[in-house]
């Protein structure tokens, strides 16, 4: 699905100070990759497709490492459904692995997007998971439903 090849080149970077002066004295390159535009619309048409889409290692029901597994156990425990979500195993498309990661200007796998918002990697998720952040950004995205509150009972005796 995403195998357009992207550019990627390489460039000296300019001295504007002592300090990067002495990089580039080191020998220092950086490395810019830039996706190309089809590739960039792909993967805004796939993050757009559904509410949550998961780009991870394996699949939900195979993960192939823990982080992608314990990103898949959190939206279950949270009852995202299955026809709300889709995913991207990144094993099986070398391209899709890395064009994601400068997509999304982050470093590591597994990626999450609700509504078509970079969420961010398991860590993130599991900590909006720990302090209820998570359960209400499904909510309010309609993702999985509101529960009711209950109302307070009295304590008088």
């Amino acid at each position: 699905m995403f195998r357009p090849a992207l550019s990627t080149s390489l460039r000296l970077l300019r001295p504007t100070t002592a300090s990067s002066a002495s990089s580039l004295a080191r020998g220092r390159l950086t490395a810019y990759r830039y996706l190309s535009t089809e590739t960039k619309t792909k993967i805004q048409k796939a993050i757009e497709a559904k509410p949550v889409v998961l780009f991870m290692k394996g699949t939900p029901e195979s993960p192939s490492c823990g982080f992608s597994r314990a990103v898949v156990q959190v939206l279950d425990l949270h009852g995202v459904p299955a026809e709300k979500m889709d995913t991207y195993n990144v094993l099986t498309d070398a391209q899709l692995r890395s064009a994601i990661k400068e997509y999304s200007e982050w470093p590591t796998i597994p990626q999450i997007y609700i509504n078509g918002e970079f969420i961010g990697g398991c860590d993130i998720l599991l900590g909006m998971h720990q302090s209820g952040e998570l359960e209400t950004l499904l909510e309010n995205n309609n993702i999985i439903p509101k529960i009711p509150e209950e109302p307070a009972q009295s304590t008088s005796s």
